[in-house]
């Protein structure tokens, strides 16, 4: 199950959002993952059943990109090195392709539930 989320919160209150929004793009960039060519959604444990279902569905080419990712930080991380300027992830790239499918299998996870936990009565017909 994903963390809940208080972006709904945030963006209703543009006050709040004109503080918080420059505050969470200094953070992004503090954490230090887009200077290794990762995007947040390369974060995500794969631990779980849900990530991994999610993972099988991705694309072709965006699992592909997203296990090249991965690797080439691994290098660079054993290396002590960080990626020149040109290949670091750039915010406008740096997308969720992930959390989509992840919301996806939790809601048919929550809708497979409530079918389950469905009690059908059957109905008494008068025979005449």
């Amino acid at each position: 199950m994903s963390a809940p989320s208080m972006t709904k919160f945030i963006t209703k209150r543009p006050w709040l959002k004109r503080w918080i929004v420059p505050l969470a793009n200094w953070y992004a960039d503090a954490a230090g993952y887009r200077k290794l060519g990762l995007r947040a959604d390369d974060l995500i444990p794969e631990e779980s059943d849900t990530v991994m279902l999610a993972l099988k569905r991705l694309p072709p080419k965006e699992a592909y990109d997203r296990v090249f990712r991965l690797r080439r930080a691994f290098q660079c991380s054993l290396s002590h090195q960080l990626l020149p300027k040109d290949q670091q992830t750039k915010p406008e790239d740096d997308y969720l392709y992930l959390t989509p499918y992840i919301k996806e299998i939790e809601a048919e996870s929550r809708e497979r539930g409530d079918l389950e936990a469905m009690i059908v009565h059957r109905r008494n017909q008068n025979k005449s």
